[in-house]
């Protein structure tokens, strides 16, 4: 195995084991038996058990990044924006899920000015610039767009969290109901949400 192929091992390694066990019961120990190689190996590619964490966290970000940069890039009615993001969520953890609960577990790494680093706050931050554009065409103040791309995508992210355990809705139905509250607010709730491609 090459040093790249080994350093792509101990990153799915890695993964799987934060993702199912978190960051504090998981040790370097349990990494290196998993890969087969000794504790030395996964010091030499990554520092110890907090490196690895942070590559897993920064390939797990870029991940659901590029998947909610492709899905919102082809533009479209600010609702159909909002469906194809709450989807991009539902898929990722319906798919990723090691990836998707390495990414809600409380992290251990900290940025430069001391915050946890956080998914949930770049996917805001991404969003935020989608809602300011929209807010300015609506006429309403654009810098309240971060407060509601807080809202919305603490909401879409709770809501996975919640149907990665509890799967008696489908993913399109958790999905229209998400949009539901999101588009029509809880004055203006349909009685039966669909997407609008579910025509």
């Amino acid at each position: 195995m090459t040093g790249a192929q080994r350093r792509q091992q101990l990153i799915d390694v890695g993964r799987e084991l934060f993702g199912r066990r978190g960051y504090e019961a998981t040790s370097i120990e349990e990494l290196a038996a998993r890969a087969s190689v000794s504790k030395p190996v996964v010091y030499g590619h990554f520092g110890g058990k907090e490196g690895l964490y942070a590559v897993v966290v920064e390939q797990e970000m870029r991940r659901l990044l590029d998947r909610f940069a492709a899905a919102l890039s082809a533009g479209g009615h600010p609702r159909e924006l909002l469906e194809r993001a709450a989807l991009v969520l539902l898929d990722y953890i319906e798919e990723d899920t090691d990836g998707f609960r390495v990414l809600t577990r409380d992290s251990p790494i900290t940025d430069a000015a001391g915050h946890y680093s956080s998914l949930l706050g770049e996917a805001a931050h991404e969003v935020e610039h989608l809602l300011a554009t929209q807010f300015r065409r609506g006429g309403y103040d654009p810098r309240l767009a971060g407060l509601y791309s807080q809202a919305l995508v603490g909401m879409v992210a709770l809501v996975g969290a919640w149907w990665l355990e509890d799967r008696s809705q489908g993913k399109r139905e958790v999905a229209a109901h998400l949009v539901n509250l999101a588009w029509n607010g809880m004055g203006h709730l349909e009685t039966r949400p669909r997407l609008s491609d579910d025509a």
